[in-house]
């Protein structure tokens, strides 16, 4: 009878299906003999009719142990092949690759030694099935098997030579789809298998991975997060690789796509991830200059929150998304590139960005976002002017009730900025703009009480510094004319204008103009205070103080006698008898003993401060002002001997019609006390 297996003997057969290795090993080293036999004879259909009975009868065998046998012999025939396995490469690579995912860890163990074999004596030959064998390897390297995968290590590396050898020839278009697949695996062995072969290619000088690197980028990234710090620096030397190439040539690499990938990442949780998603923002910003303000919002919504770490482990970020922050603020008003810069702005979608930190953000964030906003006001206010209504209301309502002083400060300069963009003219300002503005300001007081007595001073001061304070001023006294509901807060916004007025150095000038009402616009500026000033009548006594109405003074102090003298009243004329001490009425103190129109204003202060005096209880307050009149001269002994000649007689307003306005304003809050305690009988 015909042996089926011939030319394999059935001796041959029988040991090569042998349970004990060395029978099989023998046998295989007699189908080499055998090879090497019939290849020096050039008898390839005997060599192709061995390989197709090893295949077919031993290596697809169920019997675990023809698998082993046939594995070992196909290596044996490859080896007694030498460079002529070229001619049979498929049809014995593949039988063997499909035994490495065999149940049976000793078949994948002989099918890994085996593949090596053929690989080691076919090279090149082989690069037609590295699609195979990469995915042949990508499983093996994480084998439960230690000898596997062990086995699969010298597999790899023998593999990654041959590519290195071929790399002229070597299909990366092929290459980067198996990556891709596997890029975003969970496996620390995959990982690593992944990450050497990206670094091995990228060591090849012939071959250009830059080129692909946007479809592997937010893969490598999220290996960062590997929990083994082995994989963790092989990820970071590999990303210091790619950027440094990338830094070297910027021109080979797809910085807009890496861009998009690189903003993902540096919203990550992960520290590391995030820290070197916002180092590759920072050098990508310097090399793209104002192209990369295309991104501007996607890279605010990863770096502003960045910006209020604290943490000692996230400072490097904090630092890292600080600079970028500074050099996106350089490209938006470098000189030169200016215009062409801003062309690349998306102003929209960066202002729907920033608008949106501005609310709940930790103080950095909103710092940073503010500081944006003021620059591109300042920047290009035109193109700005249509997003301030949708600003005014966040800007109003949020950061100005922030609990943070510096949010409230630079929120104040936007707003001054934004009011300033809109409304000059020429030289001059719109005061409707300011009006609108400022009604809206009011409006916020009104709403919160405390916020007023609590933020007031602190904003009303900055807005004086950044804004004409004298607009500022008379804006707010017209609106504050027309209020007849809330006449509380009437007089407590009365109050902290009043004390702005007189103790910040920063309204110098505005005390200067209302010291000298004979000027025309002092005096107009003093009437529109004053009626204002009325809702709170020691107020009105320092405005008029201040601008050395003393006659009008001795007449208000007078009147004080028929009005309710409240706790409040008292307290109020406390802090105006303590600012008296202070420098800003220094020439009050010294019109006490000034010889100018006979004595006349001397005289009139004198009484009036007297007056106050005997409103006071004895408090220090008392005392203080005591001591300051006893050394004053005596004018008590000369009563007709008042000129007439006094600093209201010398200017165009009628404190006639002003003192009947105090008066009735006066009635309006006494009526509006008798209502509320009624109210509260019941």
């Amino acid at each position: 009878m015909e042996n089926a297996f011939a030319p394999i003997s059935e001796a041959c057969v029988k040991a090569l299906s042998d349970k004990t290795y060395e029978k099989r090993k023998v046998a295989a080293l007699e189908i080499e003999k055998m090879v090497i036999d019939f290849k020096s004879k050039k008898n390839m259909p005997q060599i192709k009719r061995i390989i197709d009975v090893l295949s077919k009868d031993f290596v697809r065998s169920n019997d675990s142990n023809k698998k082993k046998g046939g594995l070992i012999a196909l290596a044996a025939t490859s080896i007694a092949l030498g460079k002529d396995t070229e001619r049979f490469i498929e049809d014995i690579v593949n039988p063997i690759m499909n035994c490495l995912i065999d149940s049976d860890n000793r078949v994948r163990f002989f099918a890994s030694e085996s593949l090596y074999n053929v690989v080691k004596v076919a090279r090149g030959a082989v690069l037609p099935f590295f699609p195979s064998l990469f995915n042949a390897l990508s499983r093996l390297v994480t084998d439960p098997d230690q000898s596997i995968k062990n086995g699969s290590e010298i597999l790899d590396r023998l593999l990654k030579d041959i590519v290195i050898e071929s790399s002229q020839t070597f299909d990366l278009d092929a290459f980067i789809p198996l990556v891709r697949e596997r890029i975003m695996v969970k496996s620390s062995f995959a990982r690593q298998f992944i990450i050497s072969w990206i670094s091995v290619l990228n060591a090849v000088p012939e071959i250009n991975m830059v080129v692909f690197l946007p479809e592997i980028l937010h893969g490598l990234f999220q290996m960062l997060e590997d929990p083994l710090p082995e994989i963790q620096r092989m990820c970071e030397s590999l990303l210091a690789q790619f950027l440094k190439i990338i830094k070297l040539e910027p021109g080979a690499a797809d910085i807009p796509t890496m861009t998009n990938v690189l903003i993902v990442q540096a919203q990550s949780n992960n520290a590391l991830i995030q820290f070197y998603a916002i180092t590759w923002i920072k050098e990508f910003v310097q090399l793209s200059g104002g192209e990369i303000l295309r991104f501007s919002s996607g890279i605010f919504t990863a770096i502003l929150p960045c910006l209020a770490f604290e943490s000692e482990s996230r400072k490097h970020i904090k630092d890292c998304a600080n600079a970028v922050n500074l050099n996106l603020l350089e490209l938006v008003s470098n000189g030169e590139d200016k215009q062409k810069n801003l062309g690349y702005l998306d102003l929209s979608s960066v202002m729907e960005v920033l608008r949106q930190y501005l609310v709940h953000s930790p103080v950095p964030t909103k710092i940073a976002v503010l500081k944006w906003v003021h620059h591109l006001f300042t920047e290009v206010h035109d193109e700005m002017s249509e997003h301030a209504n949708k600003l005014f209301p966040v800007l109003l309502r949020d950061c100005l009730s922030d609990s943070s002083d510096e949010v409230v400060l630079q929120a104040i300069v936007v707003l001054a900025e934004i009011v300033n963009s809109a409304t000059v003219k020429g030289n001059d300002f719109d005061q409707t703009q300011y009006r609108q503005f400022l009604v809206e300001l009011l409006n916020l007081f009104s709403e919160n009480n405390t916020f007023l007595e609590k933020r007031g001073t602190l904003i009303i001061r900055q807005l004086c510094r950044l804004l004409n304070a004298e607009y500022i001023y008379r804006t707010f006294a017209e609106i504050l004319l027309e209020e007849r509901i809330n006449l509380k807060i009437a007089s407590t916004m009365v109050r902290t204008l009043n004390m702005i007025l007189l103790t910040t150095s920063d309204l110098f000038d505005l005390r200067n103009m209302l010291h000298d009402i004979r000027n025309e616009k002092s005096a107009s500026l003093f009437e529109c205070l004053y009626k204002c000033w009325a809702h709170c009548p020691v107020s009105t006594l320092s405005l008029c103080l201040l601008a050395q109405c003393y006659q009008h003074v001795s007449e208000i102090v007078a009147l004080f006698a028929d009005i309710e003298i409240t706790v409040e009243f008292l307290v109020e004329i406390d802090k105006m008898v303590q600012l008296i001490e202070s420098p800003i009425f220094a020439s009050l103190r010294l019109a006490l003993i000034s010889h100018s129109n006979d004595n006349a204003d001397a005289q009139h202060l004198s009484r009036a401060l007297y007056g106050i005096l005997m409103l006071l209880p004895q408090t220090e307050a008392f005392h203080l002002l005591n001591n300051r009149l006893q050394c004053v001269p005596n004018y008590w002994n000369q009563p007709n001997k008042i000129s007439q000649s006094t600093n209201e007689s010398q200017c165009n307003i009628k404190f006639d019609e002003l003192f009947t306005y105090f008066k009735y304003i006066q009635d309006l809050h006494h009526q509006k006390r008798v209502e509320k305690r009624k109210k509260n009988q019941f």
